[in-house]
C-alpha cells in the first residue's frame, strides 16, 4: 500500500474523509440519545430543550454530509496532471474502516478447534492484518488493484478456516459508507468481503480518472478501467444482496455501473474524435451518432440518479453533471448534423443514394412535409432544417450552462465552464453565419437525433483466477478437510508395530490420508486405530499434505522399528448451536441502534412453516425476491441442517447465518 502519512492530494481526500466520518458518528450518537430522552420525558421545559438540541444536531449533520458532497465532487484531485480540454470524469472514494485485530480471536481457534499451539501461527496472522492495514491505502494503479484482490481471495480461506456457522468469532468490523459516512459494524465477514469489493470497483474508477485523455492509449485504458469498474460493482450488487450500507445497496450500485459505462462511452467518442474530426459528410454523419450515444446514456443516468431511494444519498453535484453531460452532448450532436446540411451541398459527383441512406438514419422521422432527398437537393430546406438543429444546439448548451451555474460545487470547476462556453459560443457563431433577415418565416422543429455507436460497451467482470493467492494458513492442512465447518477430536497417538511385515491397515485418499480396511485384532487398532481416521503426523513429521505413497514411505524408512502416528477423528458435526447476533448499525436514517435480532425457538410446531428469512448479506446466488430494503432488519434463523458440499475458498459456511 501507499505511505499513509504521504502528503498527496488523493491522501489529504481521504483523510478529510475520515475525519467527516469521525464528526457524523459523534452528530449522529448526539442525535440519538435527543431522541431516546424526548421519547422518555414528560417535562415540557426539557422537551423544549431537547427539540432545540434536535435541530442544531440534525442541521450540524446536514452540514457535515454537504462537506461530504464536496469531497466526492472533487474530481479534480484524481484527473491526469496533463492540460485538458475534457470534461471531468468523477471517480469513487475509498470506503473507510477502522482497524482489526485478529490476533487472540484466531489463535484460540487454532488451539480449541485445530488443537495446534497457536503461538506458531503468529507470523501468519501478523502477515494477514499486515495486508489488510495495506489495503486500507493501496496505490492507484495495478499492483493496488492486485493488492486488494489478494485480500479478497485470503478472506476466502479466512472464512472457512476460522469462521463456523454456528457461531460468531467475536471479530467486529466496522465501515464507513462512502456517501453517508455513517458506519456499519457488524462480527460477520462479508460485510468485509462486500467493502473489499466496492474499494475495488472504485480503484479502478480513480485509475480510470488519472488516464490521459490526450492521448489514444491513454483513453483505451480509462474505457478499460471503467469497464472493470462497472464489473466489479456489477458483480458485487449480484453477489451480496443484502447489505446494510447505502452505498452497496442494489439501487445505488445499479446506478454506479450505468455512470461508470456512461463514462467509457464517453472516453470511446473522445478517443474517435482524437485525431481530429474531418469536415466531411459521412465523417460527421458517423460522429453525430456517436455523441447522441454518449448524451443518450448520460440521460439515462441522471433519471436513475433522481430515483428513489438512490436520490436521498447520491450526491446532488453528480446528478447535475450527468444532466450537464447529456445536455453538452445532445447539443455536439445538433451542432454536428448541422455542419452536416449548412456546409455540404450535394454535388453533381456525389453518390445520392449513399448519402440519403446515411442522413435518414440519423432520423426517426422527418419534420412535416419534409423528405430526406428532397433536403439534401433542395438548398433552401437544407439551410432551414441545418439552422434549426443549431437553434436546438444553442437551447441545449445554455441549459447545461444554467445547469451549472446553479450548483456551486461544478460552478467552481474551471475546466467544465471553459468546455460548456467554447461550444456554446461555436454554436452561435455558426448561427450567425447563416443567419438572414427572413428567419422568422422558418417554422421548422428540428427532430431528435437517433442514437448509434459501433463500440458496444459492457461490464468486464472481475477475473480474480489472475491473481495468484496463497493461503496464509495453509500449514493447517488440506481446505477440504480442515475448515470451521469440521468438528475433530485432538490427535491421538498411536504405536504401531509391524507385524510379520504388515501394519493391519490399508491407507486411502488423497491429502490428508485415512485409515483404512482396519483389522479389528491389529497392535494399531487395540490401541485406539479407528476405521476413517486421518494421520496427520508420522514420525513426528507433518503429514496433513503427504499422500498414501510419501506416507508408507515414512512407515518403510524406519524398518523394522516402530514408529508412533497421530490420528483424528471427525465428530459429529449435525448438532447446531445457537448463539445469540445483533446489528450495530449507526446508520438508520434518524436513529443510532442496537437491534438484537429475534432468535426461533428450539422446537416450531410441526403443523407450522415459518418462512426463511434472508440476512443482510447473501453469499452465493442472487435472491430472486423483491427485498423492502436494503435497511430492513430480519429476524435470525436457527442452523438449519448442513448440506456437505467440497469446500473452495469462496464457499459460504452457511447462507442462512445471521449477521452481527
Amino acid at each position: 500500500g501507499c505511505n499513509p502519512l504521504a502528503e498527496t492530494g488523493r491522501s489529504k481526500l481521504q483523510n478529510q474523509r475520515a475525519v467527516l466520518n469521525q464528526q457524523i458518528l459523534r452528530a449522529v450518537r448526539m442525535r440519538a440519545g435527543a431522541e431516546n430522552l424526548l421519547r422518555a420525558t414528560t417535562n415540557n421545559k426539557v422537551r423544549e430543550q431537547v427539540l432545540l438540541e434536535l435541530s442544531f444536531v440534525n442541521s450540524d449533520l446536514q452540514i457535515l454530509k454537504e462537506e461530504l458532497e464536496g469531497l466526492n465532487i472533487s474530481v479534480e484531485v484524481y484527473q491526469n496532471t496533463e492540460e485538458t480540454f475534457s470534461i471531468p470524469l468523477v471517480p469513487l472514494g475509498l470506503k473507510e474502516t477502522k482497524e482489526v485485530d485478529f490476533t487472540l480471536p484466531l489463535k484460540d481457534f487454532i488451539l480449541e478447534h485445530y488443537s495446534e499451539d497457536s503461538s506458531e501461527y503468529e507470523d501468519e496472522i501478523a502477515d494477514l492484518m499486515d495486508l489488510r492495514q495495506a489495503c486500507r491505502t493501496p496505490s492507484r494503479d495495478e499492483a493496488g488493484i492486485e493488492m486488494l484482490i489478494s485480500y479478497f481471495l485470503q478472506l476466502g480461506y479466512v472464512e472457512n478456516r476460522f469462521f463456523p456457522p454456528t457461531r460468531h468469532m467475536g471479530v467486529l468490523f466496522t465501515w464507513y459508507d462512502s456517501f453517508t459516512g455513517v458506519p456499519v459494524c457488524q462480527q460477520n465477514l462479508l460485510l468485509e468481503k462486500a467493502s473489499i469489493l466496492f474499494n475495488i470497483g472504485a480503484l479502478y474508477t480513480q485509475i480510470g480518472t488519472r488516464c490521459n485523455r490526450q492521448t489514444q492509449a491513454g483513453l483505451e485504458n480509462a474505457v478499460d478501467a471503467f469497464q472493470r469498474a462497472a464489473g466489479v460493482l456489477s458483480y458485487l450488487k449480484e453477489t451480496f444482496t443484502h447489505t446494510p450500507s447505502y452505498d452497496m445497496s442494489p439501487a445505488m450500485l445499479n446506478v454506479l455501473v450505468k455512470m461508470m459505462l456512461a463514462q467509457a462511452q464517453e472516453c470511446v467518442f473522445e478517443q474517435i474524435g482524437l485525431p481530429g474530426i474531418r469536415n466531411e459528410f459521412f465523417t460527421l454523419v458517423k460522429m453525430t451518432q456517436e455523441v447522441a450515444k454518449v448524451g443518450e446514456v448520460y440521460m439515462l443516468v441522471n433519471t436513475a440518479m433522481n430515483q428513489e431511494p438512490v436520490k436521498e444519498n447520491i450526491p446532488y453535484s453528480w446528478s447535475k453533471l450527468a444532466q450537464i453531460k447529456s445536455d453538452h452532448y445532445k447539443a455536439l450532436a445538433h451542432y454536428f448534423i448541422a455542419t452536416i446540411l449548412c456546409d455540404h451541398e450535394l454535388q453533381t459527383g456525389d453518390d445520392e443514394d449513399q448519402q440519403e441512406k446515411a442522413l435518414s438514419q440519423l432520423y426517426d422521422h422527418m419534420p412535416e412535409g419534409l423528405m430526406v432527398l428532397t433536403v439534401l437537393k433542395d438548398k433552401v430546406q437544407r439551410k432551414q432544417l441545418g439552422k434549426a438543429h443549431l437553434h436546438k444546439a444553442i437551447v441545449y448548451h445554455e441549459e447545461a450552462l444554467r445547469v451549472c451555474g446553479l450548483c456551486k460545487k461544478l460552478r467552481n470547476i474551471d475546466v467544465l465552464q471553459e468546455v460548456l462556453t467554447a461550444a456554446h459560443k461555436r454554436s452561435l457563431l455558426k448561427y450567425a453565419q447563416q443567419e438572414k433577415e427572413d428567419d422568422f418565416l422558418s417554422l421548422i422543429q428540428a427532430p431528435d437525433i437517433l442514437p448509434k455507436t459501433e463500440h458496444k460497451i459492457e461490464t468486464i467482470a472481475p477475473q480474480f483466477s489472475k491473481v495468484k493467492v496463497k493461503d496464509f494458513f495453509h500449514r493447517l492442512g488440506p481446505l477440504t478437510v480442515f475448515s470451521a465447518k469440521q468438528r475433530w477430536t485432538a490427535p491421538r497417538t498411536i504405536r504401531i508395530h509391524h507385524e510379520a511385515g504388515e501394519l493391519g491397515f490399508s491407507l486411502k485418499g488423497g491429502s490428508p490420508v485415512q485409515i483404512y480396511c482396519l483389522d479389528p485384532a491389529c497392535s494399531a487398532a487395540l490401541m485406539g486405530l479407528k476405521e476413517g481416521d486421518y494421520v496427520v503426523s508420522a514420525g513426528g513429521v507433518d503429514c496433513k499434505w503427504l499422500g498414501v505413497n510419501e506416507v508408507l514411505e515414512k512407515f518403510k524408512s524406519v524398518g523394522e522399528q516402530p514408529i508412533e502416528i497421530e490420528v483424528i477423528s471427525c465428530q459429529d458435526t449435525a448438532a447446531s448451536m445457537h448463539s445469540k447476533s445483533a446489528t450495530y448499525s449507526v446508520g438508520m436514517q434518524k436513529t443510532y441502534s442496537l437491534i438484537c435480532l429475534a432468535m426461533e425457538e428450539d422446537k416450531i410446531d410441526q403443523t407450522k412453516k415459518a418462512p426463511l428469512k434472508l440476512p443482510f448479506l447473501s453469499w452465493g446466488t442472487k435472491n430472486r425476491h423483491k427485498a423492502a430494503s436494503t435497511l430492513c432488519l430480519p429476524s435470525a434463523v436457527a442452523g438449519s441442517s448442513q448440506i456437505k458440499k467440497k469446500l473452495s475458498p469462496f464457499t459460504l459456511l452457511n447462507t442462512e447465518s445471521s449477521l452481527y
